[in-house]
């Protein structure tokens, strides 16, 4: 990841999380709940991940473990000073062996 990327991601973390109940069923599909998914984004150690992005709408990915050591792949994207979860997710193995050998 580029420094320009995770500059940009440690940016939006002062900002608010957008939830309704399009983003919340949605994480709790896979077993999430708003509070999991807001402990990986604001996880210190978290790492930044690629993400896909559409039309008009830049997104940023991101591994980060909730209190409870979960380690998550999430999606989100700025939208106004909010950030918008739009999917997140249990990291697979590899993804998790790469939140875990972040630096070192």
């Amino acid at each position: 990841m580029s420094y320009h990327y995770i500059h940009a991601l440690v940016r939006w973390i002062g900002s608010v999380f957008d939830w309704d109940e399009g983003n919340e069923e949605h994480i709790a599909e896979h077993g999430l709940a708003p509070e999991d998914v807001e402990d990986a984004v604001l996880d210190p150690r978290r790492i930044g991940v690629p993400a896909y992005s559409v039309a008009g709408e830049q997104r940023r990915g991101l591994s980060g473990a909730t209190g409870a050591g979960r380690i998550l792949l999430v999606v989100v994207a700025r939208r106004a000073d909010l950030i918008r979860v739009v999917t997140a997710y249990d990291a697979n193995e590899q993804q998790k062996r790469r939140y875990r050998r972040r630096g070192k």
